[in-house]
């Protein structure tokens, strides 16, 4: 059989149209948003197909000429992908639920996607501490508003300081650091920004729920809708500068996860705690090892008998230390069998509690709020948290 020879100019044009595929195919995959360079690329590998018998000296011409679309092109993917890249407020907002908004609010010139968010972030956590203000400034006539209103605004309170200490967390963070973080510090702050954004619509939803028929309503929903705006475009550049492309074991189970072995917590106590514990639970404690378990450094018993430390276990959380540390250990309240009546709540001062009861069906904690009664839905809850740092354990509520 007759070996098939290629013309050199044939030959040539080949090597042209690989070129122009291996240059595709490294553009392709760094483009976040086809444009018409990207289309104009697809076309010139058509003509590149569909004009085999044109000369090559005309082929690398058209090749030459395109030289510089390429390089924008590149340039363009590298600016997309590369947070430390200048880029105009438009490209970065490019990332956001609300682009326009978003371009609305950052500053005009320049600047890579660690300045915009660190910008954003900030104007949030200004925009929070107006909100306060505006909540208390309707507060302070409450003699002229219903129950129920005065209740929505305190939810609103409530949320809007946790808003203020979680924005306040993450611009500490994004302050002193530009690069991605680690992805269990990329992950928390995600949860605090994204947990804001909840925290807005609850309060807008005790507002329109239990206050339908008060005036301040209106004051609120506007600045509720700018700023989730806002908090949205923060959450959405945090993700885009400083959040890894690839999450390593995405899933980091706790401290307390880690801990459990066969439905039962190793807790590491002082011999006094330890004692009390095993007195009133009625079962030995499971021993940690010396890099396991949980800390606590104290604890207080909950009965209704009266043979406790307290009665009721809004008295006990009322003892609990304010502001702890992490380092500091959990303070543990332990609450006996028995219905517990009321409805329990947790202020954000109150950190690093570990609520435990007798079991299921034995400690029960239960509440008679409801938004039929005039209660928002935040408030009638019987067991209400507003710290992420909280820990519970053999309860029905």
């Amino acid at each position: 059989m007759q070996k098939k020879t290629i013309k050199p100019i044939s030959r040539g044009l080949y090597h042209v149209k690989k070129l122009l595929l291996s240059t595709y195919k490294f553009i392709v995959p760094n483009l976040v948003f086809k444009s018409p360079k990207h289309n104009s690329l697809l076309l010139l590998l058509l003509l590149c197909e569909t004009n085999m018998a044109s000369k090559l000296s005309y082929s690398l011409s058209i090749f030459l000429f395109l030289l510089p679309l390429f390089h924008s092109i590149i340039v363009s993917a590298d600016t997309v992908s590369n947070p430390t890249t200048p880029v105009t407020p438009g490209t970065a907002c490019q990332s956001t639920p609300d682009p326009s908004y978003c371009k609305s609010v950052l500053p005009p010139q320049k600047g890579n996607v660690y300045d915009y968010g660190r910008f954003s972030v900030k104007k949030s956590l200004s925009q929070a501490r107006k909100f306060l203000s505006l909540v208390d400034k309707y507060l302070q006539s409450r003699s002229s508003l219903s129950a129920a209103a005065i209740r929505a605004l305190e939810d609103c309170r409530t949320l809007g300081e946790l808003n203020f200490d979680f924005l306040s967390s993450s611009f500490q963070t994004v302050n002193k650091t530009t690069r991605f973080l680690p992805s269990f510090q990329a992950e928390d702050i995600q949860t605090l920004l994204s947990a804001i954004l909840t925290n807005q619509q609850t309060c807008l939803d005790g507002l329109k729920d239990t206050a339908s028929a008060w005036s301040v309503r209106n004051g609120l929903t506007l600045p509720l809708s700018n700023d989730t705006k806002l908090y949205s475009v923060s959450l959405a550049l945090f993700t885009k500068g400083w959040v890894p492309r690839t999450k390593v074991n995405a899933m980091h189970p706790t401290k307390e996860q880690q801990g459990f072995r066969n439905g039962r917590l190793p807790l590491k106590m002082s011999s006094r705690t330890r004692a009390i514990y095993e007195s009133v639970s009625r079962r030995n404690l499971l021993q940690a090892s010396v890099s396991g378990g949980v800390v606590v450094r104290d604890i207080v018993t909950v009965s209704q008998d009266g043979s406790g430390n307290f009665t009721t276990i809004n008295d006990a959380i009322a003892a609990a230390p304010n502001k702890s540390a992490s380092t500091d250990g959990y303070f543990l309240i332990y609450v006996t069998a028995g219905v517990y009546d009321e409805n329990v709540s947790i202020d954000k001062k109150k950190t690093y509690l570990m609520m435990v009861g007798d079991g299921i069906n034995k400690t029960i904690i239960t509440g008679n709020r409801s938004v039929v009664d005039g209660w928002t839905t935040f408030s009638s809850a019987s067991l209400g948290n507003n710290k992420s740092s909280i820990t519970y354990y053999g309860y029905d509520v």
